[in-house]
C-alpha cells in the first residue's frame, strides 16, 4: 500500500489530481488523506481527516509514503524507515502562504535525505520505480553534538 498525506491545513488539489492519473499504472492500493479537496478523486481511496491512531497504522503499513514538504511527515518516515517522496507546495500556485516548502525540499533533496518531485513526471518517475529504499534514517533523540552545541551556546 502507498500512503499518500497533504497535512492539514490546507487543500492540496494539483497534487491529488496528479497522484489519481498515476494511480492506474501503479499495481498497489494507494490511499490518501485529503484536506477539503474540491477534486475528486477517481482511482485511489481517500480519506479526510484522521485520528492519529488511524494515521500512525496507515503510515506505518505503507510500503512508500508520497507527501507535501510537511516536516512532521517528512519526520516520521525518516524514524520508521520508510522511503519518502515529497512534492513541496508552490506559494506562487496559491497552494501556501510562502515558499518555504520549496526551501525544504531543496535543503533534503541537497541533503540525500528524500526523494523529490518537482513535477508530475518526476512524481511518476519515482512512484513507478519499483524498490524506493530509505534514503536517511534518524533516530528519535537529537545527537550528542546537536545537544553538546545548544549547551555550549545557552551556557
Amino acid at each position: 500500500m502507498i500512503f499518500v498525506t497533504i497535512g492539514t491545513q490546507a487543500p492540496f488539489d494539483r497534487f491529488i489530481k496528479i497522484i489519481d492519473e498515476i494511480a492506474p499504472s501503479v499495481n498497489d492500493e494507494i490511499v490518501a488523506q485529503v484536506y477539503k479537496c474540491s477534486f475528486v478523486p477517481k482511482n485511489i481511496k481517500i480519506v479526510d481527516f484522521l485520528p492519529p491512531d488511524e494515521f500512525n497504522k496507515l503510515f506505518d503499513s505503507a510500503k512508500l509514503i508520497i507527501s507535501h514538504a510537511g516536516m512532521g511527515t517528512i519526520l516520521s518516515a525518516l524514524q520508521k524507515n520508510k522511503p519518502i517522496i515529497i512534492f513541496p507546495r508552490i506559494s506562487a500556485l496559491g497552494e501556501h502562504r510562502n515558499e518555504h516548502q520549496l526551501a525544504t525540499a531543496q535543503k533534503l533533496k541537497e541533503l540525500g535525505f528524500v526523494y523529490v518531485a518537482m513535477n508530475d513526471e518526476e512524481l511518476k518517475g519515482y512512484i513507478m520505480q519499483k524498490n524506493l529504499v530509505p534514503l536517511h534514517i534518524i533516530g528519535n533523540k537529537a545527537s550528542q553534538s546537536l545537544i553538546k552545541s545548544i549547551e555550549e551556546f545557552v551556557g
